[in-house]
C-alpha cells in the first residue's frame, strides 16, 4: 500500500509499504480519507526529541472507510462496513484499529467525509465544559474545534462570543451561532470589550483552543468569578506559565479536556456520529481545503500558515 513517512524536519515521502494484517480483536480499513489536524504542525516539523524516519502513515489520527478484514473473534464490525476510526497510522491507504475503536457509520452519513476523532474530541469537550443555558462562553480561537464548540455552546442556550486572528474566522463563528465576535490582536482591548459585552462580569465559561501561550493567558482573564477555564487547545511545545495569583483569586476551574482513556474517546466518537447524522451538527462547510495522499506536506503546510478562508484540510484517497 501506500503511506506517507516522515523522514526528516519537513521532509514527507509517500512510498510503498506492507499493507498490515488485522490480529486478534482488530478490524483492517480501506482508509476513503483523513482529516490534517493542528497537532500535526509541529511534529512534522521536528522537535527536539523527533526520531527518523517515522512509522508509515504517522500523524494521522482522523481517518474513515470501509472495513476490509476483521481479525480472530472480531463480532461487532464486518467487513464492508463503513466506520470512522480512532487509530494512529492513517495518512495511508489502509490502517488497524482494535474491533472497539471504530464507530459504524449510518447509511445517512454515505459518501460524506467524517473525520472522526476531532469532533468526538468537540463533543468531549462540549461535555466537559458543562455549558448551560444563558451563560456567556467566550471561545478563543476559531477553527475547527472552536466552529463545533460554538454551534454545540450555542445551541444548549449560552451566549458565544468568539475570539479568532482572522475575519473569515469570525465570520465563520457568526454563522455557526455567535451573539458575538471579536478580532483576536490586542490583549487589554479584548478584556475591555469582554467587559463590556458582560457588564464588567466576564465569562462563566471560557474555551481555549489554540494551543499557545498567549492564548491560554487571555483566556485566563476572561473567566468570571467562579468559571471555569477549559484548555482544549493541544499545548505540546513546552512549558507553559499561568497566572496563578489572578487564577487563584478569582476561584475558577481549570479543565484539560484532553481525554486519553480509549472509552470515553469511542464515547464521543459515536455522540459526533449522532450528532452530525441526526443535523444537530453540520461540518460539510468546516472541510474547506482537500488534497491527495501525494500532497500531504502541503496540507499540513496550509493547516500551518491558515490560508485566506481556511479551516480544515482532509487528504482523500
Amino acid at each position: 500500500m501506500q503511506a506517507a513517512v516522515l523522514t526528516g524536519p519537513a521532509a514527507m515521502t509517500v512510498t510503498d509499504v506492507v499493507r498490515p494484517e488485522p490480529g486478534a480483536g482488530e478490524v483492517r480499513v480501506r482508509l476513503e480519507g483523513c482529516g490534517v489536524c493542528a497537532s500535526n504542525v509541529e511534529p512534522y516539523e521536528g522537535q527536539p526529541w523527533s526520531t527518523f524516519p517515522g512509522d508509515a502513515g504517522g500523524l494521522g489520527h482522523e481517518g474513515w472507510g470501509v472495513v476490509d478484514a476483521v481479525g480472530e473473534g472480531v463480532t461487532t464490525v464486518r467487513a464492508g462496513d463503513r466506520v470512522a476510526v480512532l487509530a494512529g497510522h492513517s495518512f495511508a491507504e489502509y490502517d488497524v484499529a482494535r474491533a472497539d475503536a471504530v464507530v459504524v457509520l449510518p447509511q445517512s452519513l454515505a459518501g460524506k467525509p467524517f473525520p472522526g476523532e476531532p469532533l468526538g474530541c468537540a463533543m468531549n469537550i462540549f461535555r466537559r465544559s458543562d455549558i448551560r443555558a444563558g451563560q456567556t462562553v467566550a471561545i478563543v480561537g476559531l477553527g475547527f474545534l472552536g466552529a463545533v464548540l460554538t454551534r454545540l455552546a450555542s445551541d444548549a442556550g449560552a451566549k458565544v462570543i468568539a475570539i479568532s486572528r482572522r475575519r473569515s474566522s469570525l465570520d465563520l463563528a457568526s454563522a455557526f451561532g455567535a451573539a458575538e465576535t471579536i478580532v483576536m490582536d490586542d490583549h487589554w482591548r479584548i478584556i475591555e470589550d469582554v467587559k463590556r459585552i458582560t457588564g464588567e462580569a466576564l465569562c462563566e465559561r471560557v474555551i481555549e483552543a489554540v494551543g499557545k501561550q498567549w492564548p491560554l493567558d487571555l483566556a485566563g482573564e476572561l473567566v468570571g468569578f467562579g468559571g471555569k477555564l477549559i484548555v482544549a487547545g493541544y499545548h505540546q511545545d513546552g512549558p507553559r506559565q499561568v497566572n496563578m495569583q489572578n487564577w487563584n483569586w478569582k476561584g475558577i476551574d481549570v479543565i484539560n479536556a484532553h481525554e486519553r482513556d480509549p472509552a470515553v474517546n469511542l464515547a464521543g466518537l459515536q455522540d459526533a456520529v449522532d450528532a452530525v447524522a441526526s443535523g444537530r451538527i453540520d461540518p460539510a462547510p468546516l472541510y474547506t481545503h482537500r488534497y491527495r495522499l501525494a500532497d500531504v506536506a502541503a496540507a499540513i503546510e496550509a493547516t500551518r500558515d491558515k490560508p485566506d478562508g481556511f479551516v480544515k484540510a482532509l487528504i482523500e484517497f
